[in-house]
Parts: structure tokens; C-alpha cells; sequence
């Protein structure tokens, strides 16, 4: 059996394409409202310093050289100060308008990829955005929290990274978008790896117990093989103990049992398939351990709310 680590299956599935990426440049005061649906969108403070607000939570500073990740599509503002009155609006399609709808979609614009008030400004950061909902997995969304910042001292490969970004972003060149479409990949990843490494991230208990040595061996074979006939002592014999130690140990650290913890995990894979494929539903069943397309419908309908096709329909 393959081993599946938490990273590595939460970053499984389709990666950016055509993801809209930007240098942006601004001069204090400035304050930017980002309302373009997004689902999910970095952040790198290359010079200066800025705030993200998002919904109601506290401002999260964003000093020099740190990385932050934004999770949409909920709106948010980037600012030089939070008391700062929102001067730019950016909208679905990267429309930019001001906020009493005046058109500022050619007046920011400042070259290839470039972007703000003036391209030597002092505030100066990189943004790439995952456009499509198929780009990141629900799963990913859902174990992340609405903003959430690397400092640069922790950034490690993210930092060097971001530097390669930099370098490339405003570059005109055959292949281009390829080449900043897996940077931006790579760059995710090691703002997750670092982030998630750290003591105070707020990762999700499946998502910690991969580490536990009874619970980590039973997730590794669930992510790696969700469409085996998994019951809780077949789970219990990856772990090599007893059912119902195992049902009591991974109830403790995950926070559901492991039966309800495996429909979960196979509804959210059907989900994504149904989004990011034109798989059949049959297919789609067959890969997540469901026996027929009712069955799968059934189950999905009730997590849901809507049928499976319903679902497919609102990509």
C-alpha cells in the first residue's frame, strides 16, 4: 500500500491553471476590498507591511517576508492600516472599480502582471489567486481557517520560493503561466507544510492524528484505498489492535467514530470528483466505496442537501 501522509492527501487533486497571479505595488494609505469569490489566495510581503481583515476576525498583520494564506470565497481587505476607508474594490473576473462603482480596472493596471498605485511604491507583495473552485480541494478549505500567516523567520522554503516567484511573475515568455501556475503550487505547499508544522496551527484532528501510531496506519489505508469495504475491525487490523480500543482511541483524537469519519471522507472525495471531473455517477460511486449511484446519491443528498447532479450542476 502506498503511504499517504496528511499533506500529501490534502493537497491530492487537480492544482492551479490559468491561476491569476499579480506584483502588486501601493502607496500608503491604501486599502483594497477583495470580493472576487476566490476560493483560496496567497499572499507574499515582499517590501512593507499590510493588514487582511476577514469577516469579523482581528486584523492579521502581514510583515516583510511573511506568507499568508486568504480562504474564500467569503470578502476580505487588504490595507496598509485598518482604519483605512476602502479605496479599490476587486471584484469577480478581476474587475477593479472604485467604491462608488467608477471603473479603476485601467488605472491599476501597471504592465505584465503588475498591478497598484505606482510601480516603485513602497508596499510591494505578490498575490496568486486560485480562481477556479475545482483548483483546491473542499477538504483543503475546510481545514484551514479564514486567514493565516507564515512569519518570514519560519518561512523557509517558502521564502525562497517566493523569491522565484518574484522573479518570474513579470516575465512575457512562451509558457509562462505553466511556470507560475506550479511555482504558486509549490509555494502553497510549503506555506502549509510550515504552517501546519507549527504547535499553535489550528489543524483539523484527522488531520494530527495522522502522526498517532494506532490511528495514523488506519487514515493512511482510508485516503489511500476509500472504496475497500472498510468496517471498524478491518481498520482496527491496520492498527494492529483491538476494535474496540481502536474505536475509543480514534473517537478521542479525530472527534467522530471512524465509521462516521469514513462516509465524511468518501462524500467530500465524491464532492471533488463531482466538481473537478466529468466522471459518471456510477463511476464516481465506485471510486468512494459506494455500491450503486443510488446508494451514493442517497448518502450525498443527505450531507448535502442536494443530489449529486445538483452539485455538478453549480461548478
Amino acid at each position: 500500500m502506498r503511504r499517504v501522509d496528511a499533506l500529501a492527501d490534502l493537497l491530492d487533486g487537480p492544482r492551479a491553471r490559468g491561476a491569476f497571479l499579480l506584483r502588486v505595488t501601493m502607496e500608503p494609505p491604501w486599502s483594497v476590498r477583495v470580493q472576487d469569490r476566490a476560493p483560496l489566495t496567497l499572499v507574499a510581503m515582499v517590501r512593507g507591511t499590510s493588514w487582511l481583515v476577514s469577516g469579523d476576525g482581528p486584523a492579521v498583520r502581514v510583515a516583510q517576508g511573511d506568507v499568508a494564506i486568504v480562504r474564500g470565497p467569503e470578502p476580505y481587505t487588504m490595507t496598509s492600516d485598518p482604519a483605512t476607508p476602502v479605496r479599490v474594490i476587486i471584484h469577480p473576473g478581476q474587475r477593479c472599480s472604485a467604491p462608488d462603482g467608477t471603473s479603476r480596472t485601467e488605472q491599476m493596471t501597471l504592465g505584465v502582471r503588475a498591478w497598484g498605485d505606482a510601480l516603485d511604491a513602497p508596499d510591494v507583495m505578490l498575490v496568486g489567486t486560485y480562481g477556479l473552485r475545482g483548483a483546491v480541494t473542499g477538504r483543503l478549505l475546510a481545514a484551514l481557517p479564514p486567514v493565516l500567516t507564515v512569519p518570514g523567520a519560519d518561512a523557509g522554503a517558502a521564502a525562497a520560493l517566493a523569491g522565484l516567484l518574484e522573479s518570474e511573475i513579470g516575465r512575457d515568455e512562451p509558457g509562462q503561466d505553466v511556470v507560475l501556475d506550479r511555482l504558486l503550487d509549490l509555494l502553497l505547499i510549503a506555506v502549509l507544510r510550515a504552517w501546519f508544522a507549527r504547535p499553535d496551527a489550528a489543524a483539523p484532528g484527522w488531520y494530527r492524528a495522522h502522526g498517532d501510531p494506532v490511528v495514523g496506519p488506519a487514515l493512511r489505508a482510508v485516503h489511500a484505498d476509500p472504496a475497500r469495504p472498510w468496517t471498524v475491525a478491518a481498520l482496527a487490523a491496520e492498527a494492529a489492535v483491538s476494535r474496540a480500543a481502536f474505536a475509543q482511541r480514534f473517537g478521542r483524537l479525530v472527534g467522530e467514530p471512524p465509521m462516521a469519519y469514513l462516509t465524511g471522507f468518501r462524500l467530500a472525495q465524491a464532492a471533488d470528483l463531482l466538481r473537478e471531473t466529468d466522471a459518471t455517477l456510477e463511476a464516481v460511486a465506485r471510486r468512494v466505496g459506494y455500491g450503486t449511484p443510488f446508494a451514493l446519491s442517497t448518502a450525498f443528498k443527505r450531507a448535502h442537501g442536494v443530489s449529486p447532479q445538483e452539485y455538478r450542476d453549480r461548478r
